[in-house]
C-alpha cells in the first residue's frame, strides 16, 4: 500500500456509473395517466350526446387532472433526474392527445367554431414538426410565451368542458380569443427561432467546411 490514489499513480481510472432511470418511474407513470385519460374524457364528455352538465363536470375533472400531471411530470423528471426515452416520446404526444380530443369533441358538440379548432391544432403540430426540421441544428427552448400560451388554452378549454350561461359563457369566449391570439403569435415567434436557428447552423456548416477544405 502506498496511500497513494491510483488516479494519481497513473493507475486505470474507472468511469463514474450513470444510473438509468427506469421505466416505470414517477414521472412516466403520470404521463401514462394522462395518455388514459383521453379515451376517458372523450366518454365522459361525449355521453348523452354531450347535454348532461354532471358529466360534463366528470369530463372537466378528468380533464384538470390531465393538465395537473402534464405539468408535475416534467417537473419531477428534470428534478430527480427521470427523462427517459420514452418519456421524451410520449409527454408530448400525451399533451396533443388530450387537448385535441378536448378541442374536437367541443367542435363535434357545436360549442367551439372549428376554425378555433383549427388554428390550435394547426399551430401545434406545425411546431413540433419545426423542431424536427431544426433539430440538427440545435433545440428551441420552451418560451415564457409558450408555457403563458398553453395555461390559456387549458383554462379556456376547460370553460368550454363545463356547461356556462351567463357572464361565465361570456368571460370564457374573452379567455379562448386570448388563448387563440397567444396560440398565434407564439408560433410566429417559434417560426422565427427556427429560421434563425437553422440559418446559423448552415452557416456554421459551411464555416467548418470550408476550415476542412
Amino acid at each position: 500500500m502506498t496511500g497513494v490514489p491510483a488516479s494519481a499513480a497513473g493507475g486505470p481510472r474507472t468511469a463514474p456509473v450513470v444510473r438509468q432511470a427506469g421505466l416505470w418511474n414517477i414521472a412516466n407513470v403520470l404521463t401514462m395517466l394522462r395518455l388514459v385519460l383521453v379515451p376517458a374524457f372523450v366518454v365522459l364528455l361525449m355521453h348523452d350526446g354531450g347535454t348532461d352538465p354532471v358529466w360534463r363536470v366528470f369530463a372537466w375533472a378528468a380533464f384538470a387532472v390531465a393538465m395537473i400531471t402534464d405539468i408535475f411530470d416534467g417537473h419531477l423528471a428534470r428534478a430527480y433526474n427521470l427523462v427517459t426515452d420514452f418519456g421524451k416520446i410520449a409527454d408530448p404526444i400525451a399533451d396533443k392527445a388530450i387537448m385535441g380530443a378536448a378541442l374536437v369533441c367541443l367542435s363535434v358538440l357545436g360549442d367551439l367554431p372549428w376554425w378555433v379548432t383549427g388554428v390550435i391544432l394547426f399551430r401545434e403540430l406545425g411546431i413540433t414538426l419545426m423542431r424536427f426540421w431544426v433539430i440538427k441544428h440545435g433545440v428551441i427552448p420552451a418560451s415564457r410565451g409558450g408555457k403563458i400560451k398553453t395555461l390559456a388554452q387549458g383554462t379556456a378549454v376547460g370553460m368550454y368542458v363545463l356547461v356556462l350561461t351567463g357572464p361565465l359563457a361570456t368571460f370564457r369566449w374573452w379567455v379562448m380569443a386570448v388563448a387563440v391570439a397567444l396560440t398565434v403569435i407564439t408560433g410566429l415567434d417559434y417560426v422565427r427561432q427556427a429560421v434563425v436557428l437553422r440559418r446559423a447552423g448552415l452557416a456554421r456548416e459551411r464555416a467548418e467546411r470550408g476550415a476542412a477544405g
